[in-house]
């Protein structure tokens, strides 16, 4: 465990590899060592293989890697709400979503506590958690950071935001994005599909093992989308699954002034032309969100509900 928290002592964990001491200030992510999460309860509004009837057991924890500019989660992406808990508590929590019947455990903007919730996963092991665990990301992540949740990660959820790198900058302080996204969904399909197989499902239809990458179109950006759709069609084939999402939604924390054309949600001819180019691609294992989405009931309250 000490070598585990001793990654924290000069932090690299992400991309950022800010060198911060955290066990004395805050790193990039705008979080010390000590774990913060700001809510944990049953999720229905992710993907149908990941949400099912009864929910995902998400754990949202406080901080970011990223500064996106759009953020939909802005209050604990910015450290604003968030309890310090122990290892010894989140464990507990991984047990309680498990009592409440949850279909998995959802880690969400974990990347940044990875040592502390390796160590709650084995103490939750050893008392019995069963379920598969979804490690929910922006995709910008450190191939050596993923390479220490082998074994520990069922499903991957990350994001992939931008091949574009002039939009990776301006919108979330990170020019590099592309090509750091590119290396850690490699990973991640190593680790949970290799190079011949392919998603796993339970009985239920709930994903046991794979990856995931989602795409949140955003205004104006649809260029850049197509080529991501392209990217993962062709490098990935089925052996992963796309989430091509139209729930973007203007909150009152952009900054219009700087940032006009992200101050409306994604006309529905934008995203169907996505989803058209898509399927004349070949892709067929995507997920597509229909009717009206885009909405801030989209986005849960984080009151620290079951934390």
């Amino acid at each position: 465990m000490n070598q585990l928290i001793e990654k924290m002592n000069r932090c690299e964990l992400c991309p950022r590899r800010c060198g911060t001491d955290r066990s004395i200030r805050s790193g990039f992510c705008g979080e010390m060592e000590k774990l913060r999460v700001s809510r944990a309860a049953l999720h229905m509004w992710e993907e149908p293989c990941i949400s099912g009837e009864e929910g995902s057991g998400t754990v949202f924890f406080t901080g970011c890697t990223l500064r996106c500019v759009y953020c939909q989660n802005y209050h604990i992406a910015n450290s604003e709400v968030g309890k310090i808990i122990d290892i010894f508590r989140l464990k507990e929590i991984f047990l309680e979503l498990q009592e409440k019947n949850a279909n998995n455990i959802n880690l969400v903007t974990p990347t940044h506590f990875v040592p502390q919730i390796i160590k709650a996963l084995d103490l939750a092991r050893e008392e019995g958690l069963k379920l598969p665990v979804v490690y929910n990301t922006s995709g910008y992540e450190r191939v050596e950071t993923l390479k220490m949740l082998e074994g520990y990660v069922d499903v991957y959820l990350p994001d992939f935001k931008y091949l574009d790198a002039e939009h990776a900058g301006r919108y979330s302080m990170a020019a590099d994005y592309p090509e750091v996204a590119k290396a850690a969904i490699e990973e991640m399909v190593r680790q949970t599909v290799g190079e011949d197989e392919s998603p796993q499902f339970d009985e239920h239809r709930m994903m046991t093992k794979g990856v995931i990458v989602r795409h949140l179109l955003l205004p104006g950006c649809l260029s850049d989308a197509k080529k991501i759709v392209k990217y993962l069609y062709e490098t990935y084939g089925d052996r992963i699954y796309m989430s091509l999402m139209n729930q973007y939604t203007p909150l009152d924390t952009l900054d219009t002034s700087k940032y006009p054309e992200l101050n409306h949600r994604v006309r529905k001819r934008e995203y169907e032309k996505l989803v058209d180019y898509a399927i004349d691609l070949g892709v067929e294992n995507a997920f597509i969100q229909e009717g009206e989405t885009a909405m801030e009931s989209f986005i849960p309250s984080f009151s620290l509900e079951g934390v």
